[in-house]
């Protein structure tokens, strides 16, 4: 954004001025939105904490010693320390409905092709998307209707119509079926975060909803999928920060040694790993056994969900396999650190919208620390996700919770 250092959270970018807005800025612009700044996240969206960012971690407002999440742990800090109304999020594989989840706000992901991503710092490209980070469903539906729709700067945006988020919302889920997928309770989930969503699961049950099992088979490829198709796309992308162009430049004898300095000092660790992971897979000779073979699980994935969606109007599940973990804790295990994407990733392979909202709390050595309910909806269908999450919040207070406070306001459990 101009006025403003354009960083990616990287040091290639530290001293970097942007030279035009996003298309969401502008938008926002037009309706008078006043942009208070920029806020922290992983390094070119490589990370699920914030830790992984060139100028140190975000703090979970509920507890300093843990991590917000990622990407987007910065926007999502600064909306529920009442620093700002709402934030805008970058979401690659769950980084706004992740920090979402682990800070106890709400947090959508748009379909892909909803929101123009001109301006936006690329990572993966066909993954990429942009959405609102806010106190209250309302709010990210007042968001979303100022930012969606056809942008001619972007050919990936799609020129369907935008509906007013706003206006179904207060209409009852009474019609709807709610399908629960049975791979998104297994081994590995935090039991409180379990007991939380079952217990939210049963108040759509109160509202009205239909509840079915359903299954997603594929599922269990997803984050394998991810951490191949992310990588590829995202070594492609950063080729352009090569020390000549613009960005860090370091003093070196040779071109090829001023390309090979600057990227070393300009990426931190994890973006180094994920480049060298890309470019392996797109390699001669592993690019069909990497690389097109994820894309065909992919499109293995998003029929799943495209059979699912002929019997129900959205998916409920957890978005974090578990609250948030100590800073610290992870990062020397990138694997691990890989596995709290577990439940997001495949709503950016298939390109379906979901949203994150809070449904209850852990306590975890004496601290209470907030879980989210993810809403997963059919392509396009932002309309019937923010009505069934606004239902839910309107029949709850989770939301109403803040940091500091004393005594949890816990009506609905």
């Amino acid at each position: 954004m101009i006025g403003f250092k354009t960083t990616a959270g990287s040091k290639i970018l530290e001293n970097f001025d942007a030279p035009y807005n996003a298309t969401v800025i502008e938008k926002l612009k037009t309706k008078k939105s006043v942009v208070l700044g920029k806020t922290n996240h992983d390094e070119f969206g490589c990370g699920s904490s914030t830790e992984n960012s060139a100028y140190g971690p975000s703090k979970n407002p509920w507890d300093q010693t843990r991590v917000p999440g990622g990407t987007s742990g910065g926007s999502a800090v600064a909306v529920k320390a009442d620093e700002c109304i709402y934030s805008l999020g970058s979401d690659t594989g769950g980084s706004i409905r992740q920090p979402a989840s682990l800070c106890g706000m709400v947090g959508i992901k748009p379909t892909y092709g909803r929101v123009s991503r001109y301006g936006l710092l690329a990572n993966s490209s066909s993954l990429d998307q942009i959405g609102p980070m806010t106190k209250t469903v309302e709010d990210s539906a007042i968001v979303l209707n100022a930012i969606a729709g056809k942008d001619p700067n972007d050919s990936t945006s799609v020129d369907t119509k935008v509906p007013d988020y706003t206006k179904n919302l207060n209409k009852n889920i009474k019609d709807l079926k709610i399908g629960v997928p049975k791979e998104y309770f297994i081994k590995g989930i935090d039991k409180d975060v379990e007991k939380v969503i079952r217990q939210a699961i049963k108040k759509f049950e109160e509202l009205g909803a239909k509840i079915e099992e359903v299954s997603l088979p594929h599922s269990k490829y997803a984050l394998s999928v991810y951490y191949i198709i992310m990588p590829s796309e995202l070594s492609s992308n950063l080729a352009r920060y090569d020390g000549v162009k613009y960005g860090h430049s370091a003093k070196a004898e040779s071109l090829l040694a001023n390309y090979l300095k600057s990227r070393a000092e300009g990426f931190g660790a994890e973006v180094r790993r994920r480049v060298m992971l890309g470019a392996y897979s797109l390699s001669a000779g592993y690019y069909d056994a990497y690389y097109l073979q994820a894309q065909k699980v992919r499109t293995k994935i998003k029929e799943d969900f495209n059979s699912v969606f002929k019997n129900v109007d959205c998916i409920v599940g957890p978005v974090s396999p578990s609250p948030a973990w100590k800073i610290g804790d992870k990062v020397e295990d990138p694997l691990e650190m890989y596995l709290m994407d577990v439940y997001t990733v495949s709503a950016n392979i298939a390109g379906i919208p979901g949203i994150s909202i809070p449904c209850g709390f852990s306590k975890v050595e004496g601290k209470d620390l907030p879980i989210g309910l993810q809403i997963l909806g059919k392509h396009f269908d932002e309309e019937t996700i923010l009505r069934v999450a606004n239902n839910y919040e309107q029949a709850t207070e989770w939301h109403k919770n803040k940091p500091g406070s004393r005594n949890l306001i816990n009506k609905g459990t």
